[in-house]
């Protein structure tokens, strides 16, 4: 069992395939060249998979798969069959934008993957086009359709903007409560990657307006997640995630891992510690050195809300979010 120095369980692994991604978000990397990073810098899915059995072993119980955008790795459904076929019990998961999800929902499923997370913070496709860089909402929502289909469990991720898309947040909720799918809003999280003068709904702001339309009552948080959850009348169940209140990191189980090979205790710091000289030399006991000391070392809490320093230099792309 993995346990932080503040006796935090560390149970879930959350690997970044790829840092390339085919959208341009807003609140994300919208000036970044449509470059990558060398396919030699990158673990190959067997140096990640040596990796993961021993954070498995160690006690991991759930592990997302996030980018940039996954799906633009090839053989990413091969690379989900060799965790599922190593612990079938494992609660395996991905982040997608969805924009190549239509024809690879059946392979994924196969493969062992239980549930996804996807963005969509609109339904108006001129909207999406400009949040996006890029005409993208059709695909998106045919690629939810068929992840509905065969059987995959979808989450909906929406991070309301005053100036692009804070009018649709009922349109939006309504839209996953109609298909049976949770929807979590998320406070727009300051990052010097993101688009200048982006300005995000606080959960006090976002209440209010569906306070307009809705009653629920107030769940608080549940287990690990970093949701905090409400409950309204006819039971839908809808999650804020607040990055800026200190609820948000009490606890925290979760480490991330780079498709280079950098061990991330935490979505906001920049400190890391590289397992890739390891793996390759297959040194699985300096791995999991490496693994145990991330842990160790893993910050109580994210340096948003401080008054120094509110803006992340750390570049969501690359850790999955």
């Amino acid at each position: 069992m993995l346990i932080d120095s503040y006796d935090r369980v560390v149970d879930y692994l959350r690997i970044s395939v790829t840092e390339r991604c085919n959208f341009r978000c807003q609140y994300c990397m919208p000036e970044k060249p449509f470059s990558w990073v060398p396919k030699e810098n990158l673990l190959s899915f067997e140096e990640l998979f040596e990796f993961i059995k021993v954070c498995v072993d160690e006690g991991v119980n759930k592990i997302r798969i996030t980018g940039g955008e996954p799906l633009l790795r090839e053989d990413l459904d091969k690379f989900i069959k060799m965790i599922y076929d190593y612990k079938p019990s494992i609660d395996l998961s991905m982040t997608t934008n969805a924009f190549l999800l239509k024809g690879a929902a059946q392979r994924l499923k196969d493969a062992g993957l239980k549930r996804i997370n996807v963005s969509i913070d609109t339904l108006i496709p001129s909207v999406a086009q400009e949040i996006a860089g890029k005409d993208v909402l059709k695909n998106v929502l045919e690629g939810v359709d068929e992840a509905l289909k065969v059987g995959l469990k979808v989450k909906v991720n929406m991070v309301p903007m005053k100036t692009l898309n804070a009018n649709e947040i009922v349109d939006v909720l309504e839209y996953c409560k109609a298909r049976g799918m949770s929807i979590r809003f998320i406070e727009y999280m300051e990052n010097s990657h993101a688009k200048e003068g982006i300005a995000g709904l606080k959960s006090a702001e976002l209440l209010d307006i569906l306070k307009e339309k809705y009653n629920f009552s107030d769940d608080g948080f549940d287990g690990s997640s970093p949701s905090h959850y409400y409950t309204m009348d006819d039971g839908y169940r809808f999650g804020i995630i607040e990055p800026y209140e200190d609820d948000f990191c009490k606890k925290c189980n979760r480490i991330r891992l780079t498709a280079e090979g950098h061990l991330i205790p935490c979505l906001y710091f920049d400190e890391a510690m590289s397992i890739a000289e390891s793996i390759k030399r297959g040194d699985i006991k300096g791995a999991a050195f490496v693994l145990k000391e991330v842990v160790r070392t893993k910050p109580e809490k994210n340096r948003w809300g401080g008054e120094d320093d509110e803006v992340s230099s750390r570049a969501f792309y690359e850790t999955g979010g």
